[in-house]
Formats: C-alpha cells, structure tokens, sequence
C-alpha cells in the first residue's frame, strides 16, 4: 500500500492504494482513494488528474516499419499468412517499455514456419515486449523474412505521413498511450467540523508502467502545466504595463510587415510554441531543446533544428512553413 502526504488549502491530502491487481500481461488495474478534500475540492482534481492519465503519460510505440520486397500496404510477401497490412496493425498493437528517450532501432528476423510474437523482435538493451506472447503474425513456409522497426516516445496519438517514405517502407501511426482508462467518483463524508469528500481514482495501463507510476507521471507532468502561473510575480499588474498587448489570433502577413522591429521582437517573444498547434511530437522536441517562443525558434537555422534529437528534415519543414504562414519569417537554411 503507498501513502503519500501533500497540503491542499490547509489540509492534509493523502493518496493510498487501495486496491491493486494484474488482469493480464497487458492490463494492469489500480484504485486510489484521495482525501480528506473540503466540499468541490474532489472534483478539481478528480478530473483534472483523469485527463492528464490520459493525455499526459509518455509511453512507448513503433513508428515505422520496413519490409523487404513488399509493394504496397495491402500486398503479401511469399510465405506468410497475413498482409502487410495485418501485419502493420498487430505492430501498431504490441506494447513495450522504454528506458531512454532517443528513438530506437529494432528488427523482426524469423525462420519459418513459425508464429511469430513480440518476444522474437530483437530489441536494443533499453526496449523490452511487455507481453512476448503478443501475436504479430504466421510464417507458413520455410522463408525468412525481414523487417526493421523504429521505436519511439511520444505522448498520444501521433499520424505519420505516409508520402515521404519509399516503396517497402510504411509508417505506423504510434498510440503512446500507456494509459488505458482512467475514472474518478466523489463520495461525501462528515467529520466533526464540517462535510468532506473523497476521491477515488481508477486507473488501467497497458502493462509498460504501473497505474502508480501512470498517476506519478500524470500529476508530475500537471504540476508543470501550472509552473508558469506560480512563476507569475505577485504584484505584477500587466495594465500598468507598457508591453504590446497582441492577439492569439493569426496576423496576417501585411500586418506583420507592417509592424516595426521592437513590435516585432515583442509579438515573437510573446508568442509561445504551444500556441502554434504543432504535431505532439515536435512540440516536445522543441521543448526538451528549451525552445518555448517564437523568437526562441528565430536563433535556429534550419540546418540547426535538423540537429535537434528526435526532430529531423520532416519536422524542420513544418517549423519553417508555419513559421511564414504565420510570421512571413524565413528561417535562413545555415546559420550565417
């Protein structure tokens, strides 16, 4: 049973398992109750905690798949029973637990006939298949296929696009989802000084992290959401301020050119890289480079952005097409 102490307006909040079990490699399931919360209390966090297990919790996938002499997604290769596109969807499913945050490389190499799990992908000393058991596909001849994989951290579900990738290689689109299901209910209770609540939080993982673990990550991650108002100073009266007050609104390209430098540089900084919309995964790659403002982005080349981990050509374009569409900025191509 885990405990821990935290204040919450006045009061000592704890949070205790109180029910824990594993319903399957890949279904973990625990109850948490929270308390002693005042009167509304309980739901703040009830629900604030839900969405953060569920939008919030890094988790691991593959990215990309490579299959040698395959045509499209939908053909077959000699000797195995699936399409490539089965095959692709049961990669797209098989759960797995990473220690490092770099993007790894790992391939399927098998002798048939064979059924084919997740325990015979040869992984890299940080990776390991939650569940080896997990069917990927059925080799019925005596061939030996060969597919390599990328795997990759992210949080929620990220689309890859398929057009930039040759014949033979496909995309996976990754669900970084450890989080299966998340719940909460609120129940009163009284005391002998007033009426309190408790929460009771439920939590399903996929079995590469615990659901402790999962609601650790969740509320870290919360924590750091509000970081920027604790940051705010107290007496800080932003209508005595003489900064340009600008809108969240896109400007359009002649508003931009129009403006002078100082109005310029002030929109930039203010502007800041989750206001831009950008792909989950890009946005964390900026972040981790402590990229959080336009005019943070404006000290990059576009050669620079390449170098940053886990970014690349494909997510340098997008940067740098958002950045004129918006902006009507054009980031050099080298640093001068």
């Amino acid at each position: 049973m885990t405990q821990n102490g935290i204040s919450i307006s006045g009061q000592t909040v704890q949070c205790k398992c109180v029910e824990s079990k594993i319903e399957t490699d890949r279904l973990y399931y625990s109850r948490f109750a929270v308390s002693p919360f005042k009167r509304g209390q309980a739901g703040i966090v009830g629900i604030a905690m839900r969405k953060a297990s569920l939008g919030e919790v890094e988790g691991t996938s593959i990215t990309y798949a490579k299959f040698r002499g395959a045509v499209h997604e939908y053909s077959t290769i000699m000797g195995i029973q699936e399409t490539i596109h089965d095959i692709l969807v049961n990669l797209k499913e098989t759960v797995f637990r990473s220690d490092s945050r770099d993007i790894q490389k790992a391939s399927l190499y098998v002798t048939g006939p064979k059924k084919v799990t997740a325990g015979d992908i040869l992984l890299p000393p940080t990776v390991r298949a939650v569940d080896h058991s997990q069917y990927i596909a059925t080799v019925t001849q005596p061939v030996s296929p060969n597919i390599d994989l990328i795997i990759e951290k992210g949080y929620g579900y990220q689309i890859n696009n398929s057009e930039e990738y040759k014949s033979g290689e496909f995309p996976i689109d990754a669900i970084f989802t450890p989080v299966r299901n998340a719940s909460h209910s609120i129940h009163p209770f009284e005391s002998p000084k007033e009426i309190g609540e408790i929460s009771f939080i439920e939590t399903w993982t996929d079995g590469s992290m615990t659901p402790s673990e999962a609601l650790y990550e969740a509320s870290k991650n919360l924590i750091d959401l509000f970081d920027p108002f604790l940051q705010m100073k107290q007496n800080a009266n932003c209508f005595e301020s003489n900064d340009i007050i600008f809108s969240c609104t896109r400007p359009s390209s002649s508003h931009w050119n129009d403006m002078d430098k100082s109005a310029r540089e002030a929109t930039s900084k203010n502007t800041f890289i989750d206001q831009l919309e950008l792909p989950a995964r890009v946005y964390h790659c900026l972040k981790r480079s402590n990229i959080n403002t336009v005019l943070d982005l404006l000290d990059y080349s576009q050669e620079d952005l390449q170098k940053i981990k886990s970014f690349g050509k494909r997510s340098a374009d997008q940067i740098v097409k958002l950045l004129w569409e918006r902006f009507s900025i054009e980031l050099p191509s080298k640093r001068l």
